[in-house]
Parts: C-alpha cells; sequence; structure tokens
C-alpha cells in the first residue's frame, strides 16, 4: 500500500475502501499529452484498458464518449490569472461599421471544433454515491481533479473519510479542496509524482496479447 494511502487511520477491522478513478483525467495527467496531439494514443489508452482488464486491477469499468462541435466564441487571450480577456479592435486592426466609423468596443468572434469528454465524471459521482448510500464502503480515494465533481465529494466527506488524489501536474482544482476534519473527518489530498508513476506500473506483459506499448 503507498504511503499516502494511510493518510486514512485503519480501524481494528478491515475497512472497505472504495477507489473512484476518472479515467480521463488519469491518463491525460499522467502522460501529459491530448489526443489530439499524439496520434497513437488511443491505441495506447486501448492497450492501458485492456492491461488493467486483464489484470484484474478494477472491478468495473464504465465508459464515457467524446463530443465533437462548432463552438463560436470572441477572440481572447489568457491573463496573468489564467481567465481569458476579450480582444477589441484597435489600429492597424480595426473594425469599421457601415458608414466606416471605427468601433473600438466591437469583438473578433471565431469559430473552431472544440471537442468534449462526457461521461467521466458522472460515471465516477455516480458510483461512488451509490456505494457510500448503501453503506458498502468505509471510506473513500477519488482519483481525479475534476472541479464538476465538488459536490458529490463535499457529500461524501459528509459521510466517510475521502482521500483526493490530483493525476495531474497542475494545481488542484480550488473547489476540491476542504478542511481534513469536516465532516466524517480524517480526509486527505495527495498529487502524484514521478516517483509514484514509477512504482505502480503495470508489468510490461499482462496476459499472453497486453504488451507495453514502445513510447512507455
Amino acid at each position: 500500500m503507498p504511503a499516502w494511502l494511510l493518510g486514512i487511520g485503519l480501524p481494528s477491522r478491515p475497512m472497505r475502501i472504495g477507489a473512484y478513478i476518472d479515467g480521463f483525467n488519469l491518463y491525460y495527467g499522467g502522460r501529459g499529452v491530448s489526443g489530439a496531439s499524439n496520434a497513437s494514443g488511443q491505441r495506447e489508452q486501448d492497450v492501458y484498458l485492456r492491461a488493467l482488464t486483464q489484470s484484474g486491477s478494477v472491478d468495473r469499468m464504465s465508459f464515457g464518449n467524446y463530443v465533437v462541435r462548432i463552438a463560436t466564441a470572441p477572440l481572447a487571450t489568457a491573463g496573468r490569472n489564467g481567465k481569458p480577456i476579450v480582444t477589441h479592435p484597435r489600429w492597424p486592426l480595426m473594425v469599421q461599421d457601415g458608414a466606416q466609423v471605427d468601433a473600438p468596443a466591437g469583438r473578433f468572434m471565431a469559430s473552431g471544433a472544440r471537442r468534449e469528454e462526457k461521461g467521466s465524471d458522472v460515471n465516477v459521482a455516480s458510483h461512488m454515491l451509490i456505494d457510500v448510500m448503501s453503506g458498502d464502503v468505509d471510506a473513500v480515494v477519488v482519483v481525479s481533479n475534476d472541479s464538476d465533481l465538488a459536490f458529490p465529494i463535499s457529500f461524501v466527506r459528509g459521510r466517510v473519510p475521502l482521500g483526493l488524489v490530483n493525476p495531474t501536474r497542475g494545481y488542484l482544482a480550488g473547489k476540491l479542496a476542504g478542511d481534513p476534519g469536516e465532516g466524517a473527518g480524517q480526509h486527505w489530498w495527495h498529487q502524484l509524482t514521478a516517483e509514484d508513476w514509477r512504482a505502480h506500473q503495470l508489468p510490461a506483459r499482462v496476459g499472453h496479447r497486453v504488451t507495453e506499448p514502445v513510447a512507455w
């Protein structure tokens, strides 16, 4: 058991710990690239999922799906806090109205393809809430840095100890922070490091057909 899992105090009887992993968040948090910029990403992820199944590392696997939409939004740049700053016309690139009068308060609009992953966070939240409310687990470990899980995580903290593992290289989402003593108490937080990844690898070969991708 990794040292950071010992943050939950163990009672005299075995504790039933439910681990709920946002696989999308975990995979791309660890790989550091997106499928759009990594042509072999989907094949490598398929290998990873088959290895998890064949090694018996998961009890249940629920799939989300990609949705591709055309999104229209104002042209913007990132501000110092990461929030968008809308770009307005100014010389030498100006927008004019029909009377050829400058319109510096106008906005440049752009459309583009937007790929969204749907379902992972809902699946994680649903299974976690069902298990907690059914009394099937005594504590919970969630592997995700998705702020959409803020409400179900807060709800669960009121009932059982919860450990939150950030699998990404970025800061913990602010909405997922909290007090170790709130609700049921004994809550903890951890951010995966390179050492964590190296120490918890699947074997180079799982079963007869699943082998580690060369790029790994």
